[in-house]
């Protein structure tokens, strides 16, 4: 009961600070592309299509100090595609691929610079932040030709397993967009991109094998995404984004000043 009586206590200081009207929470959801960069280099091929949806959470300071601070909680679609074939062949068209999706939860920790237009009905915002991730599960493609030369494919559940496979990572995000405010609402469009320093594949050092029989375990094996989405949001603010309490006192105040003189 202690604990409750605290976490009430905690909710009733957020909700009577007077910065709260500041924060904003919202939905998004969009696509993109997903691609995986080997050391050594191998020949890949990006994957168009993946999805991504979540949460966000953001706090913009007043405008005299320009930025806000926040994070999100997402699912992302990531993975590679990588040519299996590509010392028997020599066309690019003639390629096969291994290909394997990752099903992951993001979390970025987002700085957000922003410049208001349009008499604060218009947002322009850049991203810069890093992330964390969890792999949740992974399924694979291995295209494959028959006698007759014709290509099928093969998928299946991926095991990952904790000698070959890590299930934690982290990187770096960068990006920007464009909100629109109609009263308490925000309605935004965003791109960004997720540079990942970790690694999907433990690298040879800790782990020696093959991975599909093909392939032998890469050095670096991080994953990077391009996502495009769209969000709608609600800012905890009743007199809407033109209202500015700090900026009326001063008004007042010169308008004292310019009485008195």
């Amino acid at each position: 009961m202690k604990q409750l009586r605290y976490i009430l206590l905690l909710g009733g200081l957020l909700l009577s600070w007077q910065g709260f009207s500041q924060h904003v929470v919202g939905i998004h959801a969009g696509g993109g592309m997903a691609t995986g960069r080997f050391e050594p280099t191998q020949e890949t091929k990006p994957i168009w299509g993946t999805t991504t949806f979540g949460f966000s959470w953001r706090y913009y300071s007043p405008q005299r100090v320009v930025g806000g601070v926040g994070a999100d909680l997402e699912y992302m679609e990531r993975g590679f595609s990588i040519a299996t074939n590509t010392s028997r062949v020599d066309d690019k068209k003639d390629y096969l691929y291994y290909t394997r999706r990752v099903n992951s939860l993001m979390l970025p920790i987002i700085w957000q610079p922003h410049a208001y237009l349009v008499n604060h009905h218009v947002r322009v915002f850049g991203e810069a932040g890093v992330t964390l991730s969890y792999n949740l599960s992974s399924d694979y493609e291995i295209e494959k030709k028959d006698d007759q030369g014709n290509i099928y494919i093969e998928e299946g559940d991926y095991e990952m397993r904790t000698v070959r496979d890590n299930r934690l990572g982290y990187g770096l995000c960068a990006g920007g967009g464009i909100s629109v405010l109609i009263k308490q609402f925000e309605l935004n469009i965003r791109a960004r991109y997720y540079f990942g320093y970790s690694d999907i594949l433990k690298n040879r050092n800790k782990y020696y094998g093959t991975i599909e029989n093909f392939m032998r375990t890469p050095l670096r094996s991080p994953l990077d995404n391009i996502t495009i989405s769209v969000g709608l949001s609600y800012r905890f603010n009743k007199e809407g984004f033109d209202s500015w309490k700090p900026r009326r006192k001063r008004e007042k105040n010169r308008e004292v000043f310019e009485f008195a003189k």
